[in-house]
Order: structure tokens, then sequence, then C-alpha cells
């Protein structure tokens, strides 16, 4: 996992997410654009959030006003979720689980799909 993941904070995750939907190099004008409509945000609030990411290593200014993501969605999401189980349910998955199905969270068929996913891995 690309610890660099860990370095991303709330606002700079929007930059990110507008990267990611755009699964390559982006032009600058195109981020704006994005974080406009979204967030409502200055082209000097996107230039900072750009600059701090490119900072820790999360994205590289490939040429002249065109970003690419370093850190993939993915590894984002793994290294999130690990914090998250880390904070809340003291490292445990099954604390997690165990909450959701308290809660009422889980549909019927969420519990058959994740059910399916288990005995898939199971074989493995």
């Amino acid at each position: 996992m690309n610890d660099n993941a860990k370095k991303i904070q709330d606002a700079e995750l929007e930059v990110m997410q507008a990267l990611w939907k755009a699964e390559g190099p982006v032009p600058l004008i195109d981020i704006r654009r994005a974080l406009s409509a979204k967030c409502g945000w200055e082209d000097s609030t996107v230039k900072t959030l750009l600059r701090r990411l490119c900072a820790k290593g999360a994205v590289k200014l490939e040429r002249r006003g065109v970003y690419r993501a370093v850190v993939t969605e993915q590894e984002y999401s793994q290294w999130s979720t690990k914090n998250f189980l880390s904070k809340v349910f003291e490292g445990s998955a099954k604390k997690l689980v165990a909450s959701l199905l308290s809660s009422g969270e889980l549909s019927e068929a969420d519990l058959a799909e994740l059910f399916a996913m288990f005995n898939r891995e199971e074989h493995k």
C-alpha cells in the first residue's frame, strides 16, 4: 500500500476524487471546473490543494498544468478502512459487521452477497 495515502486530508480528498474519476492525467482547468461546481472553490484553493498533494507525493505534476494521481483510489480506500477500523472498532472487522447488523444497515440482499463473498474466499 502507498504510505502517502495516510497523508491525504478531507479537502484534499475532493481533489483526489476528481483525479480518480478521470483515470489519467488531468488538465488543471478540468480539475478547477469540477471542484468549482462541486465545492464552490476558487482557483487559488484548488491550486493550493494540488501543491500540497504534490508535496506529499499523492499527486504528480506530469507537465505544466497537468496532474496525475499517484495514490490510487484502492490504496486510499484500503488505508482509510484500516484507519477507521482501528479508531472506531479497535481494529476489529467483526465488530464493524456486528454493528452494521445490529443497526439494521445491512439488507437481506447485502447479507446474501456477503455470504457469497465469504464462500468464494473459502474455496480459493
